[in-house]
Formats: C-alpha cells, structure tokens, sequence
C-alpha cells in the first residue's frame, strides 16, 4: 500500500495535534506538523534532501496573523512527528518527541515560532507560493476557518489545489487529500461563483497590466525589474551604469507610461503583469550594451 505523507502547518498547537492525531489513525497516513512556514520550509527541504518527500501540505490560511493582534500563538516545536495506525511512530521526521495517534506529548517548542517565508510575513498563501517555487510536486490545501472567496483565488493562484472549511469532517478532508493527488482542484461549492468571478477579474486586471508593461521600453523595463527587486535611484544607477539623473528620468517614464504615482504602485501592476525582480547575484548589463 503507497503511504501519503502529510505535513501539517498551523500555529495553533491544539488544532495541529488533534488533526495530526486524526490522520495518523489512516492506514496509510504518515504525519508530520510544523508551527511556522519557515519551519515546514525546512521540514520540506530536509525530507527532500532524505529522499521522502511529503506529498501533501496542509496549511492554516491564518497562519502567523495570531502576532498581528489576533491573538497568541501556541508554541509548536519546529517538527512533530506522528505514525501511521495503531500508534505507530514514523521514524523519519526528525525533531520534536514521537507520538502515536492518540496525541501522546510533543517535543519542548523551539520558541516562538519565526515570522518570515523568504523575508516576508509567514501567511498560509504566501507559504504556498513558496512551497510552489521550492517543491512543486507538493500538493497544497489550505484550511480556512472562513470562506472567503477573494482569498480562496488568492490561494489558487499561489498554487493551491484545495480550499477546505476547518470545520468539515474528517472523511471530507481526507477525501481532498487523496483528491489533489489525483491532480483534482477542490472547493467548497459555496465558493464556486465568487472563486470564478475574482480569477476572471484578476485576468482582466493581469491583461491590462500585461499591456501597459509592454509599452515600456527595454531599458525602462530593466529600470522596472530594479524597482521590483527593491533597489534605490542609486543602486539602480550602479547597476546599469547610469548617472542618477537619468534613472530618475528612466522611473518618472515608468510611473507615466503605467499611469501611476508611486514606485510601490509600479511594483504591484509590474507584479500583475509577471514582471519579476533581477537578479541581484549578477550583472543585469554590461556597459556599452545594446540596452544602455
């Protein structure tokens, strides 16, 4: 029989206990937990470089929004392992105390739990951006204690296979866990028609970006990669070997050809469009090249 690993990713260490507990008791259920994206960032990464990548990853759509004000996070260790039926521990998953499907105790919490995916803030939908860029093989579900149809899109554009209440059975999420493994989308039929309707406003919001970009010239869309990538008028000037005067003229170009008033609003239709940053580990122009 295949076994389906599954990495659980919520702040809330009751809530991740009790379900962990709950999927461990499947036959072919392996089980781990994670209290941070970072840490299931890191989880993901150790079990791919051990040769047991998890095939499914379950994770809170509020996860870290307890720091913002919502309320304290409960401290889970950075892994906890669970065992298939019967109570058997899996031995695979390292850190954290070995539990069998009744919950028994968890390894002593590595602190709280980090804030950050790839410096930004530790959001379920950011995390499965992150977890599509890192292990696309990945499929992820994220579990919602409300619906929420804008963020539900938001989650399959990040990748997403599946959008589940929090408060469904037990039976229905296992049933969208093998589901996403057959290359199935899942979503609650309630959020169907909004679902539909923000991708296809958020298409019509990416063409029209798409289109202003293109009116941009190649040097001006380098000038937008830097602008992306966070880097200042001088940084920029550094990069393309260009006086500051001129980036600044290149940027005011920029605003006035995307029809907007800030680099910040720049970045987020550059974002829409699929304009990516550049890479800052080299050289994006040598002088005297065609684009200067």
């Amino acid at each position: 029989m295949a076994r389906i690993r599954v990495l659980v990713v919520d702040d809330h260490r009751i809530f991740a206990e009790s379900l962990a507990a709950a999927l461990a008791a499947e036959q072919d259920v392996d089980v781990a937990a994670a209290g941070s994206g970072p840490a299931a960032l890191r989880c993901l990464e150790r079990a791919a470089a051990e040769g047991r990548r998890f095939d499914v990853l379950l994770v809170d759509a509020d996860l870290g929004t307890a720091a913002d004000g919502v309320g304290p996070p409960l401290p889970l260790p950075a892994e906890l392992p669970y065992g298939g039926a019967n109570g058997a521990a899996h031995s695979g998953i390292h850190g954290g105390a070995r539990v069998g499907a009744h919950g028994g105790p968890l390894g002593a919490a590595n602190g709280g739990p980090a804030r950050a995916v790839n410096g930004r803030a530790a959001d379920g939908i950011s995390l499965v951006g992150a977890v599509r860029s890192t292990q696309p093989g990945v499929r992820t579900v994220v579990l919602a204690e409300r619906d929420d149809p804008r963020r539900a899109a938001a989650a399959l554009q990040a990748g997403a296979s599946g959008w589940v209440a929090k408060d469904c059975s037990l039976v229905r999420l296992l049933a969208v866990i093998r589901g996403v493994l057959r290359e199935e989308t899942h979503l609650p039929p309630a959020l169907l028609t909004g679902v539909l309707r923000e991708l296809t406003a958020a298409r019509k919001h990416r063409t029209e970006s798409e289109r202003l970009v293109e009116s941009l010239t190649p040097r001006e869309r380098e000038v937008l990669r830097c602008m992306v990538a966070g880097l200042g008028r001088k940084a920029v000037a550094e990069r393309l070997f260009l006086s500051p005067h001129t980036v600044r003229t290149h940027m005011q170009n920029v605003l006035g050809k995307l029809g907007v008033h800030s680099t910040l609003a720049a970045v987020a239709l550059a974002r829409r469009a699929g304009v990516g940053p550049v890479d800052l580990a080299g050289e994006i122009v040598e002088r005297g090249g065609q684009l200067a």
